[in-house]
């Protein structure tokens, strides 16, 4: 029945995402950090300290769960101060990846992505076997916009900048996409596209609750993987 939603909710929107205008690159300068906080509470990707943020769903017939953890920890890149937050990916019941995020919000209330300390595909003792990082400010990698502070259908950005490895954009799809997931229902979610130039046959969509942040992530070409979220818990 979820899927359902969702698949209607896209259906609706395909119009727009055809007659979209072509997007263009958009980062920040060292000199516009002066203004940057590491208080996230953008109303459609707050990250207040203490929250955790938990997803489950599938892969590849596998199945998985994603811990987001919002620490109170802060750590200043490319001289903006930015909100740590931990990841862990749980591919059926073993650890896979953990990951380190770094956000920060601008003064108009965009949230910014200034990088990631990422150890994947983590072997029996828990080491990683690969592992991709990139930090705004390091061998020319930038940071971009994650979310804008008033989002607009048709509007996008390149989200990080790490030449041949980190290059993801997004663009705005739906202001009004239904959508039903075990931890909240509304008719009123944002829905968006995400793609690589790294993986050109692969497009995901996520979709936002205002209030909440993403509840649901889905890759609708050149894969399977889908996750829902099942629960949000605040320690203060």
């Amino acid at each position: 029945m979820r899927r359902t939603l969702f698949t209607v909710a896209l259906a609706a929107v395909v119009a727009v995402a055809v007659g979209a205008t072509a997007l263009g690159a958009t980062h920040a300068s060292t000199a516009d950090h002066a203004g940057f906080s590491a208080r996230v509470d953008n109303p459609w990707f707050p990250l207040l300290p203490g929250t955790t943020f938990v997803y489950t769903g599938t892969e590849d017939g596998k199945s998985l769960r994603d811990v987001l953890r919002v620490t109170h920890r802060t750590a200043t890149v490319d001289g903006a101060p930015c909100v740590i937050v931990d990841d862990r990916l749980w591919v059926n019941g073993r650890l896979s990846e953990r990951t380190t995020d770094w956000y920060s919000q601008d003064s108009k209330g965009n949230v910014w992505y200034f990088g990631e300390q990422t150890a994947s595909k983590l072997d029996k003792n828990g080491k990683p076997v690969t592992s991709g990082t990139w930090k705004a400010g390091v061998d020319g990698a930038k940071p971009g916009i994650y979310m804008f502070a008033n989002p607009r259908v048709g509007q996008g950005a390149q989200q990080e900048f790490y030449k041949g490895q980190a290059e993801d954009h997004f663009q705005v799809l739906s202001l009004g996409s239904g959508v039903s997931v075990p931890y909240v229902s509304t008719k009123a979610g944002l829905l968006t596209k995400e793609w690589t130039p790294l993986e050109p046959g692969v497009l995901d969509h996520k979709v936002y609750v205002r209030g909440v942040g993403t509840v649901l992530e889905e890759t609708v070409k050149g894969g399977t993987e889908h996750l829902e979220l099942v629960s949000v818990t605040h320690a203060g």
